[in-house]
């Protein structure tokens, strides 16, 4: 059986293969198709070679059917084991203490309040005593006379009263070569309210009292 179709010849009547142009014994041009020779057994052979084909993918198709396991059949994929919890939940938590241990308190205390700061001292005024008042009485007049080398005692008045071991007091001498001011302490609470003024020269200077930005003076004539 011939799978190519084989063609006669129309000149000298005899058979050739179908994939000649001519005729290879008389050289005969093949006109059209031709006359074909055992037509039957050519298509019987195409419908064997597609028999055996449909076989062939048949047998294919078993092979895998069968070699294939079943879906049953396939290895289940293990889970994770879930702890088991009992009836008494705290033998769970002392059990397992990493999975059931409680969340830690993420509560913020409110901080304590600062203290309020101390309210500023504040003098509102100063002033200079010395004999049986203040500077500046009329038995006090704010300007002095002092002898050469003879010592004399002032005090510092303060308002508000009470804040002499609170505040700063300071004692000057606007020329300490006619007079130097020498602080004393001559209160109980130990504050140096008080100042010694000792004529050094013939002159005239002020004894200047100051607390902060308030200040007092009177003038000291040395003669």
């Amino acid at each position: 059986m011939a799978i190519v179709n084989e063609i006669k010849c129309a000149r000298c009547d005899r058979k050739y293969s179908g994939v000649r142009s001519r005729c290879p014994y008389c050289g005969a041009r093949r006109i059209g198709r031709g006359k074909y020779s055992e037509n039957t057994d050519n298509s019987k052979g195409k419908m064997l070679i597609s028999v055996l084909i449909m076989a062939a993918f048949t047998v294919a198709a078993g092979v895998l059917l069968f070699t294939t396991p079943p879906v049953d059949a396939l290895e289940p994929i293990p889970e994770e084991d879930e702890p088991l919890l009992s009836d008494n939940i705290e033998d769970d938590i002392d059990r397992l203490p990493g999975i059931y241990a409680p969340a830690p308190d993420t509560t913020i205390d409110d901080p304590e309040p600062s203290p309020e700061p101390p309210p500023p001292i504040v003098v509102t005024n100063v002033q200079i005593r010395y004999g049986t008042g203040l500077a500046g009485a009329p038995h006090d007049p704010r300007e002095l006379t002092q002898r050469l080398g003879q010592p004399i005692e002032f005090r510092a008045r303060i308002e508000p009263p009470g804040l002499e071991n609170e505040v700063e007091i300071i004692w000057e001498s606007t020329n300490p070569d006619v007079f130097e001011a020498i602080p004393v302490i001559v209160d109980v609470g130990g504050a140096a309210v008080g100042v010694r003024v000792t004529g050094l020269s013939r002159g005239n200077a002020h004894l200047v009292l100051r607390v902060g930005d308030v200040e007092d003076r009177v003038l000291i004539r040395i003669s």
